[in-house]
C-alpha cells in the first residue's frame, strides 16, 4: 500500500513536468535532486565500508555534470562531457593524494567519488538531456515511453514475482527476484510500449518499439540487480528509507540510470531530424 501511495503523489507531478513546456525547469529539478539524492545514498552505502567519498569534490564535478546535460552538452558539444570527466577524474586523485596518510585509503576514497558520479549522476543526467535536446512533443512522448515501459515493467514484476514466484533469478544477489517476476515484467514492457505505439507514440514504429521495450526490460533487471549487490556489498537492505515503501531514491533510480543512455541514444539516432532542429 505505500508503494501505490507513493507513487500517487510523486506521479502527478512529474506527469506534469514532463506535459507542459513551461515546466521543463520543474522537471530538471526534480530530476536532478533525486540524482544529487541517489548519489549521497551511495556514498552513505560506500562509507559502511570504509570507502568515504570526498563529498564537496563530487558535489561540486556532479552538479557540473547536470549542468552540461541540461545544456544539450552530448548533441552540441560531446567534447565537453569528455574534457569534464578527465578533468574529474584527474582531480580526484590528486586530491585525494594531497589529503595525506592513511594512504591506504586513497584508492577506496576515490574510488567511491568516482563511481558514484558516474554512475549516478553520468548515466542518470541523460534523462535531463532527453527532456531538453529534442523537440518538446517528441521529448514528451520519449519520457511517457520511457516511464511507462520501466515503471509498467517493474509493477508486473514485483506483483507477479508475489503472486507466482518459484523459481529464484539470482538468489546470491536478489533474494526476492525470480524468473516468473521476470517474465511477468517483459511481457508488461512489451505491453506498454505496444499500447504506447498506438496512444500517444506515433513517431516509432512498432517493429522499433517492441525491441526497445525488450532491450530497456533487460538492461533495467540488470540495472536493479546491480544496485542489489551493490546494497549486498555494503550490508544494507535499502539505500535509505527516504520513500515509504520503496526504499531510497537510488532504489527507484536502479533500472532508470542505465537505461537513461540508452533511450537517449537510440532517439537521437532513430529521429536526426527532430534532433538536428535543435542544434544547427
Amino acid at each position: 500500500m505505500k508503494r501505490i501511495l507513493t507513487a500517487l503523489v510523486a506521479l502527478p507531478v512529474i506527469i506534469a513536468s514532463i506535459r507542459f513546456e513551461q515546466l521543463r525547469l520543474l522537471f530538471v529539478l526534480i530530476a536532478g535532486a533525486a540524482m544529487m539524492a541517489g548519489l549521497y545514498e551511495f556514498w552513505i552505502l560506500s562509507a559502511r565500508r570504509d570507502m568515504k567519498a570526498m563529498r564537496e569534490l563530487g558535489t561540486f564535478f556532479a552538479v557540473a555534470f547536470l549542468i552540461l546535460f541540461y545544456y544539450r552538452a552530448p548533441s552540441i558539444s560531446p567534447e565537453l562531457l569528455l574534457v569534464l570527466a578527465v578533468i574529474f577524474v584527474a582531480a580526484t586523485l590528486a586530491a585525494a593524494m594531497l589529503r595525506g596518510a592513511p594512504f591506504e585509503r586513497m584508492i577506496g576514497a576515490a574510488g567511491a567519488t568516482i563511481l558514484g558520479v558516474f554512475y549516478v549522476v553520468f548515466l542518470g543526467g541523460h534523462i535531463i538531456a532527453l527532456r531538453t535536446s529534442f523537440e518538446p512533443l517528441l521529448a514528451r512522448h520519449l519520457l511517457y515511453f520511457f516511464l511507462l515501459v520501466l515503471m509498467g515493467s517493474d509493477t508486473a514484476a514485483y506483483y507477479t514475482g508475489r503472486a507466482l514466484g518459484r523459481h529464484k533469478l539470482a538468489s546470491k544477489v536478489s533474494p526476492g527476484k525470480t524468473w516468473e517476476g521476470a517474465v511477468g515484467g517483459m511481457i508488461a514492457s512489451l505491453a506498454f510500449a505496444a499500447l504506447a505505439r498506438y496512444w500517444f507514440f506515433d513517431e516509432i514504429s512498432l517493429r522499433a518499439a517492441l525491441p526497445l521495450a525488450a532491450v530497456m526490460n533487460v538492461v533495467g533487471v540488470v540495472g536493479d540487480l546491480t544496485e542489489s549487490a551493490l546494497k549486498r556489498g555494503a550490508g544494507a537492505k535499502d539505500a535509505a528509507s527516504i520513500l515509504p515503501g520503496h526504499g531510497g531514491l537510488l532504489d527507484r533510480l536502479d533500472s532508470l540510470l542505465f537505461n537513461a543512455p540508452l533511450l537517449y541514444y537510440f532517439a537521437a539516432n532513430y529521429f536526426p531530424a527532430y534532433y538536428q532542429k535543435l542544434i544547427l
